[in-house]
């Protein structure tokens, strides 16, 4: 298979992945905490680290059509949120690129 590069990430708040406890995340990357996922609440992230994206899927969110790509945890492949890849409605294209992960998949470091 090969090895396995992870980042770690510096400062006192960093959310991990909660099954292999990765670093995913630092809390300055917060855009917005006001966001659901799949499995409740989640967070908009303007960056994140190890993970990797699946393929481009066309999806109906609450906020209109989005393509996206699921994201996994590139250590323990848990599903972790989903990339917005393009919007399709120009009140949401602030959202490309950006991160959702959901807070019922991640733990927290220094809180």
């Amino acid at each position: 298979m090969g090895l396995l590069f992870l980042e770690s990430l510096p400062g006192p708040k960093v959310f991990k992945c909660g099954r292999c406890k990765v670093d995913l995340a630092s809390h300055d990357a917060i855009i917005s905490k006001d966001f659901h996922g799949r499995h409740g609440r989640a967070y908009l992230f303007r960056n994140v680290v190890n993970i990797t994206l699946g393929p481009d899927e066309d999806r109906q969110l609450i906020t209109g059509l989005h393509t996206v790509n699921d994201i996994y945890c590139s250590c323990c492949q848990q599903i972790m949120g989903w990339r917005y890849e393009k919007a399709y409605e120009e009140s949401q294209k602030y959202k490309e690129g950006k991160y959702i992960l959901e807070k019922a998949r991640m733990s927290k470091e220094g809180w």
